[in-house]
């Protein structure tokens, strides 16, 4: 049976494109893999270091995870940070990664612009080198944003997994994983690390864009539906989404704020729903009122099966604690015997 291994960050509520994007794949797996889910805590501190929301983002996201269906006797969840294993190996890593191989990243560039407040839309070559090292920049960047692939490839290599499901942003960082371990077995002389490969099913990664016209749905943009969101909310977000004064020609493109509202359509709603809204675009005759109302009503029907389930499993704190303490248990059984075989590879003995 493959070993399937995935995380999620805790950054807020989970929402509309965590769950088709991500969830609804994991409910999947499940059925016919060993699967790791976790909770991603130690990676939200490189950008939300907050110790008053920490634990609260934590239970949101494992209550979402199991409302969502996640089965905790199929599945293994844990909390990333209660798996020291992973700590340590994360360690061990770094000292075959190089400065330079990061720093080129693309994710930690367009973090690290956002850090040090650099204009995103205007970049150039060495705009993040020049600033980080820029005496009168009051803005830092830390280590542990630069350092993220690592600590990624120690979370899926810590149970040497045979899979990963990742989005389109995330390939190159499991590119930097396959590539972490093969220069750890080719240094160490061994072939003990697995290289792990993208796992969707072979399908076609569904991204929900956000409400606000931008790009993806994101837990702390603000363009977000989440999956614990009331009828009303959902309501009223979707009856904000930006529109405009609608199409002067038929046929015509759409632009991206208004795509958006389709592409969630696609996803929510029956093919029928779908037809008949594009053809009201095509003919000029779209009402956007009417659109919001029925894209409203279709993510109500996705949702609300699972808030019910949030609101259900939120008050049970001594069902989320046993879910936690057996899932790290079951988790560090698996990282033990990969810390103690790197231990032996890396050199370490006992007196």
């Amino acid at each position: 049976m493959d070993i399937v291994l995935s995380g999620i960050r805790s950054t807020g509520k989970l929402h509309l494109g965590n769950y088709y994007g991500a969830l609804r794949n994991f409910i999947r797996m499940q059925e016919e893999n060993k699967c790791y889910f976790f909770i991603a805590d130690i990676h939200s501190l490189t950008t939300h270091p907050d110790p008053k929301m920490l634990h609260e983002n934590v239970k949101n996201v494992l209550v979402d995870y199991l409302a969502a269906g996640i089965d905790p006797e199929k599945s293994v969840i844990y909390v990333q940070s209660d798996l020291h294993e992973t700590a340590e190996l994360y360690l061990y890593l770094n000292m075959h990664v190089g400065i330079g191989e990061l720093m080129r990243t693309a994710s930690f560039k367009d973090k690290a612009r956002q850090q040090l407040h650099i204009d995103r839309m205007n970049t150039e070559e060495g705009d993040v080198e020049r600033e980080i090292f820029n005496e009168n920049n009051k803005n830092s960047v830390n280590s542990g944003l630069l350092t993220y692939p690592v600590l990624m490839a120690a979370d899926i290599l810590i149970h040497n997994a045979d899979k990963v499901p990742v989005g389109k942003d995330q390939e190159q960082h499991l590119e930097m994983t396959r590539r972490f371990a093969r220069r750890f077995n080719y240094f160490y002389g061994v072939e003990y690390f697995k290289e792990p490969v993208a796992y969707n099913f072979g399908e076609e990664l569904v991204k929900i864009p956000g409400l606000d016209g931008s790009g993806k749905m994101g837990k702390s943009e603000g363009n977000a539906i989440y999956l614990s969101d009331s009828p009303k909310e959902i309501e009223k977000k979707v009856k904000k989404a930006l529109t405009d004064a609608g199409p002067t020609e038929p046929d015509s493109v759409k632009p991206d704020y208004i795509e958006n509202l389709f592409t969630i359509l696609r996803v929510v709603s029956s093919p029928e729903v779908v037809q008949y809204y594009d053809e009201q675009w095509n003919s000029c005759t779209i009402r956007y009122g009417e659109l919001k109302k029925q894209l409203a009503e279709d993510i109500i029907k996705v949702t609300a099966p699972i808030r019910e389930r949030i609101l259900d499993i939120e008050k049970n704190d001594a069902y989320l604690r046993k879910v936690t303490l057996e899932g790290a248990e079951k988790a560090r059984e698996s990282a033990r015997k990969t810390i103690n075989a790197v231990r032996e590879i890396v050199g370490f003995k006992p007196f």
